[in-house]
């Protein structure tokens, strides 16, 4: 990572994972841990959990954001939950794209398009997850996947706006299965991801975009995916549930 140029940001997300009771405590343990980091430190919850991470994290440096929201003001979309909405909680961030909901519910590269569209409409902060699955991988497709994931959900999003959007590049076959992609295959689709900005925009707009890595980063291998140039940070998932684990890999972040 390069902080002179950009911001390094380690995300949690939580998935499926904790009631509200067991929230608060949770975030009590973590925030001593993560007290004087040297990078902003996210945790996105289910929305039943959001109220109560909101109070628990307020007057610390931990942000709160939300996985998922959908991209009309209000209307006759049950089970739906707003940006707009979002907003009104005090809920800066969102996570948009997720390969589980790409994969089991549903999402397009149009429809997460629409949801970046209406989470930067409501004032969020968007953490856009791209990424390729294993066949993709094997066929040698990666970037032409993660570029066109990137260009179609970037559309109609101003240069200017970019300062509301954070990349995720998280390999599909690296998610929950333990795999994790090694520092150098993080690093050449993280600055592949760089390059498609720049063509987007231009170099100024690609070297401010934070772009993390998601997948299986947990404290034994952070520190080593954090050093490379590219990698500005990760989205955490199944370590995020674990104060002292999440922790470690903020502390890898913050001395990168």
């Amino acid at each position: 990572m390069n902080k002179s140029l950009r911001k390094a940001v380690i995300a949690g997300n939580w998935k499926m994972n904790k009631t509200p009771a067991e929230t608060k405590p949770f975030i009590e343990e973590l925030k001593p841990l993560v007290a004087d980091a040297d990078c902003d430190v996210v945790i996105c919850v289910p929305f039943v959990d959001l109220q109560a991470a909101l109070e628990a994290t307020e007057g610390s440096n931990i942000k709160v954001g939300a996985e998922n929201c959908y991209w009309e003001k209000s209307g006759a979309f049950s089970g739906e939950v707003s940006a707009d909405m979002l907003a009104s909680m005090g809920v800066p961030y969102v996570v948009i794209g997720h390969s589980e909901r790409r994969a089991y519910f549903g999402e397009t590269d149009e429809t997460v398009n629409k949801r970046v569209r209406g989470a930067i409409d409501s004032g969020l902060t968007v953490i856009l997850c791209v990424g390729e699955v294993l066949e993709q991988r094997e066929q040698g497709i990666t970037e032409e996947i993660v570029g066109m994931q990137t260009k179609v959900a970037l559309g109609g999003v101003s240069k200017e706006e970019l300062d509301k959007v954070i990349i995720a590049y998280e390999p599909v076959w690296a998610i929950g299965t333990g795999k994790t992609a090694t520092p150098d295959q993080a690093q050449e689709v993280n600055h592949y991801i760089r390059t498609v900005i720049a063509d987007l925009y231009d170099e100024e707009a690609a070297q401010a975009i934070t772009i993390q890595y998601g997948g299986s980063m947990n404290d034994k291998n952070a520190d080593e995916l954090v050093s490379k140039e590219d990698v500005d940070g990760g989205l955490i998932g199944g370590a995020s549930l674990v104060a002292e684990k999440f922790s470690a890999i903020v502390k890898a972040a913050s001395n990168g």
